[in-house]
């Protein structure tokens, strides 16, 4: 039999095709969540939409990931976990296909075939979120912190390639044959339906064993961290939704040079600043990069937003990945580590809190753009980032009250619930 000490090290061998499957999955998530944003401007032109309409479908895709994480974490304790992730990637499969085929299906009202088809691939892409992040951390290994940052790191490299793959093929088939190129990437979650057929998965925490619910949601800590995760989901997911629209739309740029030098770059910082703290992040204290990289975020918006070249404006929204990297991973490992005995309830709280900051912050930014009256003295999507600055400088005010909960708890607990290095993210 092994002792604990052997099967710290060898058990994450076994189970390193599960990883490689966990980053497929984001990679999976990257690519639904960032695949229609790419074709905004060109639904809007070919369907006669308007930019709340594109807003609507981004909130319509992380709502409805909201109440998948949150209906069905019970389902995933009693059931386990195999069963929901592989309907997840089959349900992201199919919800690609139909969005391909939506204008053909609803020939008078495509936008509500869009509508449907989001609902579907959402649907997958609420149990990948749910569930990627808990089997990364029920991995037995010494190193999870890392590990949760690599994981999320897989988002901002699937990006890129998304963003990559995207402006290649649309090169090559033309903006017209937009269905064929999504078609191609739905490739992608059914290979990985396959992978999850088969990977080992870690057993899951017995029911005698898990922290219960009612103890997380009345942990002040863990509702800060909730919060956050919010705040910082939106500061991502509004940059990475909007920056190829506004680039094309507001900046005067051709539409691949937002998608390459904006979008690409957003997500190359993001995953580098993910990789750094996942291999370095023992010595850091991780509430001082969270921090900082929140002000930091907030001073990209604003210059993204007021900004008169093109140019500084762009590098302002790539340059924003850097500054938000940390914090939907960071707030994740650090109520796993809280709370290391939590089941798939504090994962599903964690993905609704995340999630719902990426629903509403890219559906406010259509809203607001619509609203800004023609003769306005800043065009709308400067007005919708400006407001986008909101949410990283709310991230600052939440990080500080966590600090301040710390202290208050520092002399009972013997040390800061933030913590530093690993220990706490």
């Amino acid at each position: 039999m092994f002792t604990y000490h052997t099967t710290r090290y060898i058990l994450p061998i076994m189970y390193k095709p599960t990883i490689r499957a966990c980053y497929v999955g984001n990679f999976v998530g990257a690519l639904i969540n960032n695949l229609p944003p790419l074709l905004f401007v060109i639904l809007i032109h070919d369907f006669d939409l308007s930019f709340e309409q594109m807003g609507r479908l981004a909130l319509i895709n992380f709502s409805i990931q909201i109440m998948v994480v949150l209906g069905t974490s019970r389902l995933v304790d009693r059931y386990g976990v195999r069963p929901f992730i592989t309907l997840g990637h089959l349900l992201a499969f199919l919800g690609l296909v139909f969005f391909a085929f939506a204008p053909r299906l609803f020939p008078g009202h495509p936008y509500m075939g869009l509508m449907l088809a989001t609902v579907v691939f959402s649907s997958g892409v609420g149990l990948l979120e749910l569930l990627l992040s808990a089997i990364v951390q029920s991995v037995p290994s010494d190193a999870k912190a890392a590990a949760m940052s690599l994981l999320h790191s897989f988002y901002a490299w699937g990006l890129i390639a998304v963003v990559l793959g995207t402006s290649l093929m649309l090169a090559i088939f033309k903006s017209s044959n937009w269905p064929i190129i999504v078609l191609i990437w739905s490739i992608v979650p059914l290979w990985n339906f396959f992978n999850f057929m088969k990977v080992p998965l870690a057993p899951p925490i017995p029911d005698t064993h898990r922290t219960a619910t009612k103890t997380l949601t009345t942990s002040p800590f863990f509702l800060l961290v909730v919060l956050g995760i919010a705040l910082g989901g939106a500061a991502e997911i509004i940059m990475s939704q909007w920056t190829s629209a506004y680039a094309e739309t507001t900046l005067g740029l051709s539409k691949s040079m937002g998608d390459l030098l904006g979008l690409c770059l957003f997500a190359a910082l993001l995953g580098t600043g993910r990789m750094l703290y996942g291999k370095y992040g023992k010595k850091i204290d991780p509430w001082q990069v969270m921090f900082w990289g929140s002000l930091f975020a907030t001073l990209c918006y604003l210059v993204a937003a007021l900004a008169p070249n093109p140019i500084i404006s762009l590098i302002a929204c790539a340059s924003c990945g850097l500054g938000v990297a940390l914090l939907w991973p960071g707030s994740i490992t650090s109520a796993a580590n809280h709370f290391p005995l939590a089941g798939a309830s504090m994962f599903a709280i964690l993905a609704a809190g995340g999630t719902s900051g990426g629903a509403i912050g890219p559906w406010l930014i259509g809203l607001i753009a619509d609203a800004v009256p023609a003769n306005f003295i800043l065009s709308p999507l400067r007005v919708g980032m400006l407001v986008g600055t909101l949410f990283p400088l709310a991230m600052v005010i939440c990080l500080l009250a966590l600090r301040a909960l710390d202290k208050r708890n520092q002399e009972a607990k013997g040390v800061g619930i933030m913590g530093s290095g690993s220990e706490s993210i």
